[in-house]
């Protein structure tokens, strides 16, 4: 019997701490096997999520089941048209303004603030510390709190709800598609499931046991599949009805660097992961297999963020080289670059804002928020963070023009548009 099947059969017996304890010394994913056509089902999923979209007139980010809806009163959001970046290398002439922003400090942590997102109706926002605390916090009264005759000796609660069930630091955190669902990935080798609907409940309902230390999240559209970006060189991908682990890649394919992030595209028929080993590589959501790796896509240095522009067809990447590059899904080739940002030692990221017309990133060195247009590449603002030190992550709206900034002195501040 091989190591794989050995950890899978010992897994099945129930003992789940001893196959942990050997794949991590032997860098060897929990194994379990999903049937053959269960990839094929992946990504039908996704694709029948994106023509009930259409059918409907409302985005993926819009979408949660009656039971969320009853909850929380979701109302979806218009639709949102996708930037024509078809052209992008070729584009001149002015840029566009970017809307003044208003900002306050609505919370802080015990420790680095190491992450932050928004929930796909962008209704609530969660961030996560190295103190190994979450918030949750609902948009609307973050907004309340932040009217004018809300300021004067207001006192900002410390979130909506706060969850303590970790033993490290919070690398990622995702919110399921459709339900009242907040996932944590950890240091701690962990992956947690945490139902906010439930507003006393303060402790995980479902918790993975990888081997790694878990370092990026991504849902699949259909909300049944999750990936985990991982101090592994390969993604690893969850059923989360299951609950079980598959690889999503054979381990030739990929070099040695852990994952950064991962990110699946709008249907889930593609995904990107950025590796500490500098490439940003992308992914076929049928057969798992790396269709394209861009080796050295920030020089020598590790690749931090990567993530898909609406219609697909694009990447945006950042690393440690201090760029924030555009590529091309189809031919791998860069088409833009946004300069004028350091980041050199924190896992920053790079984002767009909610209509893909701006570029948004930090600059360690300074202290601020860098703003580019994303057609034109130049840079229309640069904001002071108002972080004492570097903002740690930046996380934008995907239904309006606020954002979020996330600390290296445990402080969160909420961005919106004044």
């Amino acid at each position: 019997m091989d190591i794989t099947k050995g950890l899978e059969q010992t897994f099945q017996d129930g003992k789940d701490q001893a196959a942990s304890a050997v794949a991590s010394a032997t860098t060897t994913p929990l194994n379990v096997e999903f049937p053959p056509n269960k990839l094929l089902e992946l990504v039908a999923k996704g694709l029948a999520v994106e023509k009930d979209e259409m059918l409907r007139g409302v985005s993926s980010t819009t979408l949660f089941d009656s039971s969320m809806a009853s909850a929380h009163g979701s109302v979806p959001a218009p639709r949102v048209v996708s930037m024509d970046f078809s052209a992008v290398h070729d584009v001149k002439g002015a840029s566009k303004s970017f809307p003044k922003h208003e900002t306050r400090q609505i919370s802080e942590h015990k420790n680095v603030a190491r992450c932050a997102r928004f929930s796909p109706d962008g209704r609530f926002f969660a961030t996560g510390s190295a103190d190994t605390s979450i918030k949750l916090f609902e948009v609307s009264k973050v907004k309340q709190m932040m009217l004018p005759d809300q300021r004067d000796g207001a006192h900002m609660p410390p979130g909506f709800q706060t969850y303590y069930d970790s033993l490290d630091s919070i690398n990622d955190l995702v919110f399921h598609t459709r339900n009242s669902i907040l996932v944590s990935g950890a240091r701690d080798c962990t992956i947690k499931f945490f139902d906010f609907s439930k507003a006393l409940t303060r402790k995980a309902f479902k918790i993975i046991q990888d081997t790694h230390n878990v370092r990026s999240l991504s849902f699949h559209p259909s909300g049944e599949f999750l990936l985990a970006g991982t101090d592994h060189p390969i993604a690893h991908l969850y059923d989360v009805n299951t609950f079980q682990c598959c690889p999503s890649a054979n381990v030739q394919e990929t070099s040695n660097g852990a994952i950064n992030q991962v990110r699946y595209s709008s249907t889930g028929g593609i995904y990107v992961t950025a590796s500490k080993d500098g490439a940003v590589r992308l992914w076929d959501g049928v057969t798992s297999q790396c269709v394209r790796s861009i080796l050295g896509a920030h020089g020598t240095a590790e690749a931090t963020s990567a993530t898909f522009t609406k219609d697909q067809k694009y990447v945006l990447s950042s690393g440690k080289d201090s760029m924030v590059n555009l590529w091309e899904v189809g031919t791998g080739r860069l088409v833009k670059q946004y300069p004028g940002a350091t980041h050199t030692q924190l896992r920053s990221q790079a984002v767009f804002s909610k209509t893909e017309e701006f570029v948004l990133s930090i600059d360690e060195l300074s202290n601020e928020i860098v703003i580019w247009d994303a057609l034109t590449a130049e840079q229309v603002a640069r904001w002071p963070s108002n972080h004492v030190g570097s903002p740690r992550w930046l996380e934008h709206s995907p239904v309006e023009e606020s954002f979020v900034t996330s600390g290296t002195d445990g402080s969160i501040r909420f961005w919106k548009e004044a």
